[in-house]
């Protein structure tokens, strides 16, 4: 693996031969590195990334599993793994051989990100993203195990949630004088979309004769781009109650130039967020997050008596993830089944 210095530019380069994905033999050359060193890690990296073998360093499998997980997921998505991956993972394991990852480095990894005080909720997102990694090798480039499987996991998936009550929504939205605002948060409120649906949202997407929002898209803030939205589920149409619709038109007509194409929300979430905190303090009540009001909406349709089948189609998701997520804001009926079969017992 040698490297050679180049006298006009006063810099090292490598030059080798490599075999590609199809069987072919091309060379490679890359100049620019300031060390010797450099360069020789340089062409290791980028053989080991064509070669895929076991013994490739965590950040070989690393970039080659972003690389391909890039065409398969979210921009947004993405972008939020490699910052976890940046800050809680490859300082640890980027310059190990994946197979010389045992699971005592797994646990002792675990014991530093439990001492740092994390959230149950993201130590267990930052150990899946691991095991999802060291996953991908074992499928696709030979690794015996995923050390993950034995060390155990850490964090656990959390169930509790904060959401607004009706007459705690109806105390908030009173101090709310940002017209921007207060039809953003009656929209989220009333008709439980996600907050991206909703910024991805344009003139034409609303049906003002019939009070329905069409959803079939998602605008992704960290990279200012609208796509398809998160789940196929998710591509909907939402009948809303008539008064929150002649609000949005009257938001609408208020945009200057506004073409059926353009979207209505332009702002930043940190808007929403500022007159959550503002009006929450001002009303007495607790402070929620912006997507709490998605969760505030699923709270309102269950005290209502609506069934998990027509809120999963509502909110764009499964009858599984309702009952899973919302299943104990449901009131218990197993003492109504005890007085019905009472009845048959014992007839009045």
């Amino acid at each position: 693996m040698p490297a050679y210095y180049d006298e006009k530019t006063k810099t090292w380069f490598c030059k080798f031969y490599y075999t590609d994905y199809t069987g072919a033999k091309k060379q490679k050359k890359k100049r620019g590195f300031k060390l010797q060193r450099e360069a020789k890690e340089w062409e290791r990296a980028f053989l080991e990334k064509q070669q895929g073998s076991p013994d490739m360093t965590f950040q070989a499998l690393y970039d080659i599993y972003m690389e391909d997980m890039e065409h398969r997921l979210k921009p947004g998505t993405i972008k939020s793994a490699k910052s976890m991956c940046k800050e809680r993972i490859l300082p640890y394991f980027k310059d190990k051989p994946i197979n010389a990852i045992t699971p005592a480095d797994i646990r002792t990894w675990q014991n530093i990100q439990i001492a740092k005080g994390y959230s149950d909720g993201y130590l267990l997102q930052i150990h899946r993203t691991v095991s999802s990694i060291l996953n991908y090798a074992v499928k696709y480039y030979n690794l015996p195990c995923n050390p993950c499987s034995k060390a155990g996991g850490m964090g656990k998936r959390t169930h509790s949630m904060n959401f607004w009550t009706l007459h705690q929504y109806n105390s908030f939205i009173r101090h709310i004088a940002d017209i921007r605002a207060k039809a953003a948060l009656d929209l989220l409120f009333y008709s439980g979309m996600r907050f991206g649906e909703m910024m991805a949202l344009t003139l034409k997407d609303f049906d003002f004769q019939a009070n329905a929002i069409n959803i079939t898209k998602s605008y992704y803030q960290n990279t200012r781009t609208t796509g398809s939205p998160k789940t196929q589920n998710s591509v909907r149409r939402i009948s809303m109650p008539p008064a929150v619709m002649q609000e949005i038109q009257a938001y609408a007509n208020k945009i200057y130039g506004l073409q059926p194409a353009d979207r209505i929300f332009t702002f930043t979430n940190s808007l929403i967020r500022g007159n959550i905190k503002r009006g929450s303090e001002k009303a007495g009540i607790p402070r929620i997050r912006i997507h709490d009001l998605r969760h505030s909406h699923v709270s309102l349709l269950i005290d209502l008596g609506f069934s998990p089948h027509l809120i999963a189609e509502r909110i764009g998701d499964t009858v599984q993830m309702v009952n899973n997520t919302y299943g104990h804001l449901y009131p218990s009926k197993h003492e109504e089944v005890a007085d019905r079969l009472n009845q048959l017992i014992v007839p009045n």
